[in-house]
């Protein structure tokens, strides 16, 4: 196990391990603890009672922060002729309508965040399945990443805004992205809330109880902090 620097470790002797801090205290703090020459990316870790064998107690759904994330994102879209070209209208950085970005994509290649795709597409899309499932680039209609010629310009501009996906993980937790250090506190906290309130929407039919276990922000190098999951402002 790698051991932690010096900074990391003093900034974790900050931290009150039996603490729930409410979320606009965690937030606060994790902002006063970073550390990094870069501006790091909050992230939100959900440990859940969930079972991810069970197909009754699955999460998968999409959310669209109100402040974004702080990053652009590059944006991939499977199309062909009109779609293709509405696409490219709707502010899409690379159009997969060839062969040969197809194969570069085969190949390993992955230079974007987002990948959105047109149902007669999805022929194609299947065939890079091994690439993109790893990397969490697979369109899913679910995700709204599958769409018709109609819905791609929505479609690109919720990516852009900020739209993120979530799904529980074969550990039975989520791990999401929502913004950056340097937003301010009100914006983390207005990001935190959104998602928070989609994960309850997205409730499954076989969760029992209060199925979040655990809410824990950090920041990409900086030490965990617990957050109240019933504390008000989260709504749960």
């Amino acid at each position: 196990m790698a051991s932690h620097g010096k900074k990391y470790l003093e900034a974790r002797n900050k931290v009150d391990r039996d603490t729930l801090y409410s979320p606009m205290e965690a937030l606060e703090l994790l902002k006063k603890l970073s550390y990094a020459s870069f501006d790091e990316t909050v992230e939100v870790h959900l440990r859940t009672t969930l079972d991810p064998r069970q197909a009754d107690q699955q999460i998968r759904d999409v959310v669209v922060l109100p402040h974004g994330l702080g990053k652009t994102v590059k944006i991939l879209v499977f199309a062909q002729g009109e779609a293709a070209e509405a696409a490219r209208e709707a502010g899409a950085d690379l159009v997969a309508d060839s062969e040969e970005l197809v194969a570069k994509i085969q190949n390993g290649w992955t230079d974007f965040d987002v990948a959105i795709a047109t149902p007669d597409m999805m022929g194609t899309v299947g065939r890079l399945g091994r690439v993109l499932g790893p990397r969490g680039l697979m369109p899913n209609p679910k995700a709204g990443t599958v769409v018709p010629a109609d819905r791609m310009a929505d479609a690109i501009k919720e990516a852009q805004a900020g739209r993120i996906e979530f799904r529980l993980d074969k550990t039975a937790n989520i791990h999401v992205p929502i913004g950056k250090v340097s937003f301010e506190l009100e914006q983390l906290n207005d990001n935190l809330v959104a998602f928070m309130r989609a994960v309850r929407q997205a409730r499954p039919a076989g969760a029992s109880g209060a199925f979040i276990r655990r809410v824990t922000v950090t920041s990409s190098m900086g030490p965990g902090i617990k957050v109240d999951p019933f504390a008000a402002s989260i709504n749960l």
